[in-house]
């Protein structure tokens, strides 16, 4: 069984990427079939439930106020539209219903609204996440009580290169908050985004942040940069399709237990690219046409995948298993110690 690690070095990392391209598809293949189904796929689906006017500046962002963009904002929607997006949702095979407001942090008032669409989700049998930007303790104990499993709080980059997409917010604010939602007793979703430019040390260095964290988060999303002109990140150069796989693979390795998702730019992915993925150890992605703002493989396409594959959607039982055997197997290593 492979170990459970916090301790890695960026040069340890850097090694694992380094190696040559079938030894770590291998490798990152026989970890994860010690802890998942390897014919099994966690489906989520995510909806905006408040668009544009962001006050953040992230490079990659279309919702950022600061970028010249043409995208129509919208307030918070009503909560009967969220439940009616989730029922859809549920229909379609997805097991989790996330929800993302482009907000530096909510308010109080704000936060009111959405502990009614956690709750009116979770009604349905659905699975809940939420990202609304930066949490304090107190406002992370609120959703915890209001029953919301998951919060999405992604670090993007490595520590060294997210001054050149991000300054207002620092990685430390990104920290506490992944903090804040542990301490809550929530599950952490946090991953990044490749193909902004960064190497592949800051790829190492992204990587070793998640797996050092004092808890592997469970969800562990990964994004290829979808570039939108307006934004400051439009017109850099495309990721190399292997060098995102081998990161896949290197996630796999650093963090067993986790679900590794493939999350925004599979429409820039061809079909092949998206199998070495899950081969790779990407066991989870998001159902849906659109990804808050950016689009997303249309439901009919990932099913035919899914076919051609041999893979097959978890149902709601099943991701729930899988997270409470994940979670059992730490505590079954220091009995047995």
């Amino acid at each position: 069984m492979s170990a459970i690690r916090h301790d890695w070095t960026i040069e340890q990392i850097e090694s694992l990427l380094d190696l040559p391209f079938n030894d770590l598809v291998f490798r990152a293949q026989g970890v994860h079939r010690e802890h998942f189904d390897p014919n099994r796929v966690q489906v989520s689906t995510l909806l905006s439930i408040k668009t544009g006017a962001c006050p953040e500046d992230c490079g990659y962002c279309p919702q950022s106020a600061h970028h010249d963009v043409t995208l129509e904002r919208e307030r918070l929607l009503p909560l009967d539209e969220v439940l009616e997006a989730a029922r859809d949702a549920r229909e379609k095979g997805a097991t989790r219903f996330c929800m993302g407001a482009a907000w530096r942090n909510p308010t109080d008032r704000n936060l009111e609204r959405v502990i009614e669409m956690v709750q009116g989700v979770r009604e349905q049998g659905l699975e809940t996440c939420m990202t609304l930007g930066m949490l304090t303790p107190e406002q992370a104990q609120r959703l915890a009580e209001a029953g919301l499993d998951y919060y999405n709080h992604n670090l993007d980059t490595s520590p060294e290169f997210y001054d050149e997409i991000i300054s207002t917010r620092t990685y430390q604010d990104r920290l506490d908050t992944l903090e804040h939602v542990r301490a809550a007793g929530m599950s952490v979703c946090t991953g990044g985004i490749l193909g902004m430019g960064e190497s592949r040390r800051d790829r190492a260095g992204l990587l070793g942040q998640l797996a050092n964290l004092p808890q592997h988060p469970e969800s562990v999303p990964i994004n290829q940069l979808v570039q939108v002109k307006g934004t400051p990140l439009f017109g850099v150069e495309d990721l190399d399709p292997f060098e995102f796989v081998r990161t896949i693979a290197v996630a796999r390795i650093l963090m067993p237990q986790a679900h590794v998702r493939l999350s925004a730019g599979r429409t820039g992915m061809s079909d092949e690219m998206q199998a070495l993925c899950f081969l790779a150890g990407a066991n989870s992605i998001f159902y849906g046409e659109q990804l808050l703002t950016t689009p997303n493989p249309a439901q009919d396409r990932d099913q035919a995948l899914f076919r051609r594959l041999g893979i097959l959607p978890e149902s709601g039982r099943e991701a729930v298993q899988a997270a409470d055997d994940a979670a059992a197997e730490p505590r079954e290593r220091t009995r047995r110690a």
